[in-house]
C-alpha cells in the first residue's frame, strides 16, 4: 500500500498563489498557525519562508487576533510582526483551514473586515508604502 500524501490545498494564501506545487502546502503566502515552545505561544500569519533553520512569518500572536480585527475595522494603523522562529522552538505548524462549520481565522478576518488576510499581511511584510510613510 502506498503512503498517503498531502495534496494541494485550495483557498490558501493570496489569490496570486495558483502556482502551488502539489504535496507542498507550506509555501510562501500560506496562512498558518504556529505553536511554539520555550516560551509557549501561538502565532498566526503568512509564511514568508520555511527552511531547515526555521520559519519566517508575517503575522500576530494568536491572542491578539480579535484586537487586530477591531483595529482593521476601525481603520486604525496596526503593525503585523515579521518574525523568525528557529526550528528548535517550533512544536507544530498547521494550515489555517476551516474545521467543519468552524471558519478558519482567515475566513473570520475576511467576514469581519471585508479584506483578504494574506493580502493585508503580505502588504505589511513588504514594508510601508510611500503614501503610508507620509
Amino acid at each position: 500500500m502506498a503512503p498517503a500524501t498531502i495534496g494541494a490545498v485550495e483557498g490558501q494564501g493570496s489569490s496570486g498563489s495558483s502556482a502551488r506545487q502539489p504535496g507542498a502546502p507550506f509555501q510562501s503566502g500560506t496562512l498558518v498557525v504556529a505553536t511554539l515552545g520555550n516560551p509557549r505561544e501561538k502565532f498566526w500569519g503568512a509564511i514568508l519562508a520555511l527552511a531547515t533553520e526555521g520559519l519566517s512569518l508575517c503575522g500576530i500572536e494568536l491572542a491578539s487576533f480579535e484586537d487586530l480585527i477591531s483595529m482593521v475595522k476601525e481603520g486604525e494603523a496596526f503593525s503585523a510582526s515579521v518574525v523568525f522562529f528557529p526550528m528548535h522552538r517550533i512544536e507544530r505548524v498547521e494550515l489555517d483551514l476551516p474545521d467543519g462549520n468552524i471558519p478558519s481565522l482567515a475566513q473570520r478576518f475576511a467576514a469581519n473586515t471585508g479584506l483578504d488576510a494574506a493580502t493585508v499581511l503580505s502588504r505589511h511584510a513588504a514594508g510601508p508604502t510611500t503614501e503610508e510613510r507620509k
